[in-house]
């Protein structure tokens, strides 16, 4: 356990910071799902869900949540299926 008054503070920023990246990537993962469940089910509305999906990407890739080489790739493999 943290002994300072600022380390204990940090052990509290940090939680939250966690809880935080958890919920983006979660978000992230939840786009990418409904576009390939939509590739399946409702073709037709396939395009906005890429388009979605693509915006949560470069959310993520500009947050530093995920490398913006792996959203570029993820955002390519999306567009090819």
């Amino acid at each position: 356990m943290p002994n300072t008054k600022s380390a204990i503070k940090r052990v509290k920023i940090s939680n939250m910071q966690k809880a935080k990246n958890t919920a983006a990537r979660s978000a992230l993962k939840t786009a990418i799902r409904r576009f390939e469940e939509s590739l399946l089910n409702n073709p037709e509305n396939a395009a906005e869900a890429l388009q979605k999906a693509s915006r949560a990407l470069d959310k993520a890739a500009a947050k530093g949540l995920i490398h913006k080489n792996k959203a570029a790739r993820k955002k390519s493999r999306l567009a090819k299926k």
